[in-house]
């Protein structure tokens, strides 16, 4: 005797819609196939398990009797496919700097509470790729275009950018900043995973030069000792506070996407678990 679960799901359908036609919508196949599945599971077994007529459709008194068997099987294997889904143990995380931001405690949180047993590990990187093309994450958060064809990317978020002053800078003293303001200063860029460059003035007049640094805390100690000003991600204004450094927004640059990225041959099987998390943190409105 050879049963699959399409013949036992075709059973159950016809049962709970009523109908051949009305469990082919619920499964969606055709009512044809519907009608071989059930047709091969009574050859199966031996007995007919419906009663069809020309107005309607029961189950016979064997097909009683076999229909809660079918809901058992079709439940024991829906829940080994929600275990094999569920994370666990620890997720690492690559990042270059800040994380997810002001987001990355709650998503943590939020993790733990719908996966008890697993815990999100953010791991940082100096590494363009932050981490996987090495192994040392499975999946990583980056804020600019991935090129390496190896790599996948989805999109889980956008961030505004900011300006990073020294304190004493006469733009500290505004609330926001616009895109011309950075007209002839000194541009502090990081090299590897910085998200600001040249492009961003394309067609405009824009900062005088263009100063390359590594790191965020090369940057950082750049722009405190006045010798140049940054724009970069929101992440970076909860993530990183320096004496000697103010964020300020600038209201016409363009948003930053936040994304994911992972092996393209080795996707996580907590992709779509993890994605779900961040989306839902950077669609919620922070206090």
């Amino acid at each position: 005797m050879d049963i699959d679960l399409r013949q036992l799901r075709a059973l159950v359908a016809v049962v709970d819609e009523g109908t051949f036609t009305d469990a082919a919508i619920a499964l969606g196949t055709s009512q044809a196939t519907i009608s071989r599945r059930v047709a091969s599971l009574e050859r199966e077994l031996g007995f007919a398990v419906l009663r069809r007529t020309s107005r309607d459709v029961a189950l016979t008194a064997a097909g009683l009797s076999v229909l809660p068997y079918a809901r058992q099987a079709l439940a024991a294997v829906a829940a080994i496919i929600t275990r094999a889904e569920v994370p666990t143990g620890e997720v690492r995380i690559g990042f270059g700097w800040a994380a997810l931001g002001k987001h990355t405690i709650a998503v943590q949180r939020r993790w733990a509470q719908l996966y008890p047993g697993s815990e999100l590990i953010f791991v940082q990187s100096s590494h363009r790729t932050v981490g996987l093309t090495d192994g040392t994450v499975d999946v990583a958060v980056v804020r600019r275009p991935i090129e390496d064809r190896r790599l996948a990317s989805v999109d889980v978020g956008q961030e505004r950018r900011f300006a990073a002053l020294p304190s004493d800078d006469p733009l500290a003293r505004r609330r926001r900043l616009h895109m011309d303001d950075f007209t002839e200063r000194v541009m502090g860029i990081e090299t590897v995973l910085g998200t600001t460059s040249p492009q961003m003035w394309a067609g405009r007049a824009g900062p005088a030069s263009f100063r390359r640094v590594q790191g965020t805390d090369e940057w950082l100690t750049l722009i405190a000792a006045g010798q140049g000003v940054g724009i970069t991600p929101e992440a970076t204004v909860e993530q990183f506070r320096r004496p000697g450094v103010v964020y300020r927004p600038v209201v016409d640059a363009p948003p930053l996407t936040v994304r994911l990225i992972w092996r393209r041959a080795d996707p996580p099987t907590y992709l779509e678990n993890l994605r779900t998390v961040i989306e839902e943190a950077y669609r919620i409105p922070q206090s």
